[in-house]
């Protein structure tokens, strides 16, 4: 390996920098810019959604662009804040006397420490032990509390926006008689025009202007208008409460408040905080408490970021990605992020969709993204304080709406209604309990059926005869291995099949069983000594080698063999006539 391909399997962004175009730093900064419009709102909108101050959303929108644009190797990517994250994020910032950044932010690092591990230990195919069902079920669960927290700020109730579904609708509907009427009519707009916006990118105007010229200008403008709905309302609203606050004594609507201009300080993550105890008195916290305090959200958010971080890749960049490469960028972006006040951050599949259609070239159309936040801090932050809180909820309502996935219960329930179960009990535990402990007990469903499928498999059992009379029963299970849990079934399907049809050889079809574990050959072992005394002979036919020789390691026993169907009638026909 050269020195050059060792730099680019280090830092794949050295591969874009070589021979990088003015055509690609255009496009790039035509994206990036694009998706910077989207993120400036969102992450405003998350951070509040976290129960941290605006500008800690700001904060974890720039760091991730850096970073992916030197390690990551898919273009559209873009990381940064997400409303999953903030939603499991904001479950340890509501402690008091400002201890949730410390919270956040050690949460991020932690992210990123657990997110490296995974990487080193080549540990991103856990993943995979969460079913579709289970992800469908987690995700609509999060968007359902994350929609019911912001009806707080939409309807101008007082309050922060817990990650407690029942506790949130139970304080909801016993405040309704203190619904502000300019926050309600405010927030009900913005959610219809940004449903309407983003309807709007779907229309076609193929043959409706004589011009080709003015039909790309206004599908263009169309096109632009609709991915920057976010910032457009926001700004709309922002410049009403403005002068609407300005002009009356009272404001009719509830707005963010100040935020914090310039760049966050580099500095190492906080490992000790005060926080309020139940009895309002204020305690100190060690980094031991605080890590208890974060409990299963230390491995659980990780493995979230992980899961939607592989699969926006896996669907822009294809199956030829790396996960590990992948991890690792996802990692350090946490890791940096949290020298940078960041809270945890993953991809966010609505930018990366924003980012592929503005045409960006390079994962450095993130570093845009990044100079356009980093630039909102510095100039744009006092103007911040003027943006309604209701129009932050309806940014983020009309997102997660769409995280709601009811298209695939039918198809679910068509093929196969077994796996309905596991995801319909991620639902319910994740709004019922939690989203942590809902997603744990869905996995673990989803393991117990897999569990159950191998401790029962499918026993095919049929009484034939050969041309010559022999009576035999052929069993044929139709799992491709058989392991301990299984073993008891089996014996149990050829008890039954004896005492059903009587004495008679038994041939266990093995041609779509490819491996035995220990457990379940000595259970065999056991079978053929009880066989061998009812004067029963069991044949294993297609048995692979590696079956004969495991079966002949664990229990020293020699099974006789039939190698194909055709050798089977000479075989029982000689050992009947020797018996």
């Amino acid at each position: 390996m050269t020195l050059k391909d060792w730099g680019y399997r280090v830092l794949p962004g050295l591969k874009w920098l070589h021979g990088y175009s003015g055509q690609d730093a255009v496009a790039d900064l035509i994206a990036g810019v694009t998706v910077g419009l989207t993120v400036l709102p969102q992450g405003l909108a998350y951070a509040t959604l976290a129960g941290l101050e605006p500008q800690y959303g700001l904060y974890s929108a720039f760091v991730g662009g850096i970073i992916y644009a030197m390690l990551g190797s898919c273009r559209q990517v873009t990381i940064g804040p997400t409303a999953l994250l903030a939603l499991m994020t904001s479950r340890h910032t509501g402690l008091g006397l400002g201890s949730g950044p410390a919270y956040a932010i050690l949460l991020c690092l932690i992210s990123g420490v657990v997110e490296l591990g995974m990487a080193v230990l080549k540990l991103g195919a856990l993943v995979d032990l969460i079913s579709l069902p289970v992800t469908v079920g987690f995700t609509s669960a999060t968007a359902v509390i994350i929609g019911t927290s912001q009806l707080k700020g939409l309807l101008g109730l007082r309050g922060g926006s817990g990650s407690d579904f029942i506790n949130t609708m139970r304080s909801v509907f016993g405040n309704l008689h203190q619904v502000r009427r300019g926050d309600f009519t405010l927030g009900l707009v913005s959610i219809v025009v940004l449903l309407v916006l983003r309807k709007l990118k779907d229309v076609k105007l193929d043959g409706r202007l004589r011009s080709l010229r003015a039909q790309q200008l206004v599908s263009g403008s169309i096109w632009v208008i609709a991915t920057g709905r976010n910032a457009l309302v926001v700004l709309v609203t922002s410049v009403l409460a403005y002068n609407t606050c300005d002009q009356m004594d009272s404001c009719p609507y509830i707005l963010t408040g100040k935020v914090k201009s310039g760049l966050p300080s580099l500095a190492l993550p906080k490992f000790e905080t005060t926080i309020l105890d139940r009895n309002g008195t204020e305690t100190t916290q060690n980094l031991e408490q605080m890590l208890s305090e974060l409990g299963p959200s230390m491995l659980i958010l990780p493995i979230i970021a992980v899961l939607g971080n592989v699969a926006i890749s896996k669907a822009f960049g294809g199956a030829g990605l790396s996960p590990t490469r992948e991890l690792v960028a996802l990692s350090m972006s946490n890791i940096c992020g949290a020298f940078c006040s960041s809270m945890p951050v993953t991809g966010s599949f609505s930018r990366s969709a924003v980012n592929h259609a503005s045409g960006v070239r390079t994962p450095l159309g993130g570093c845009y993204t990044s100079v356009l936040v980093l630039l909102a801090l510095g100039l744009l932050a006092p103007y911040f304080q003027y943006i309604p809180k209701a129009a932050l909820s309806a940014v983020i309502i009309s997102a997660v709406i769409f995280m709601i996935e009811f298209e695939v219960i039918r198809p679910l329930w068509r093929c196969s209604r077994r796996e309905l179960l596991p995801g319909a009990i991620t639902f319910v535990l994740s709004l019922a309990v939690g989203v942590e402990i809902g997603l744990l007990l869905g996995v673990g469903a989803d393991v117990a059926f897999l569990v159950y499928r191998a401790a029962r498999p499918v026993l095919s059992v049929s009484k034939l005869q050969t041309r010559n009379g022999i009576n035999y029963i052929l069993i044929r299970p139709k799992h491709s291995s058989l392991y301990f849990p299984a073993i008891e079934w089996v014996r149990s399907g050829i008890s039954k099949a004896l005492a059903t049809h009587g004495t008679a050889p038994v041939v266990l079809d093995c041609a779509h069983v490819h491996d035995f574990d220990f457990t379940a050959a000595r259970g065999m072992g056991s079978l053929k000594k009880e066989l061998a005394k009812a004067n029963v002979p069991l044949f294993l036919m297609s048995a692979h080698k590696d079956i004969g020789v495991i079966l002949k390691e664990s229990t020293n026993i020699d099974f006789p063999t039939i190698d194909c169907p055709d050798d089977l009638e000479p075989i029982l026909e000689q050992t009947c006539s020797t018996v």
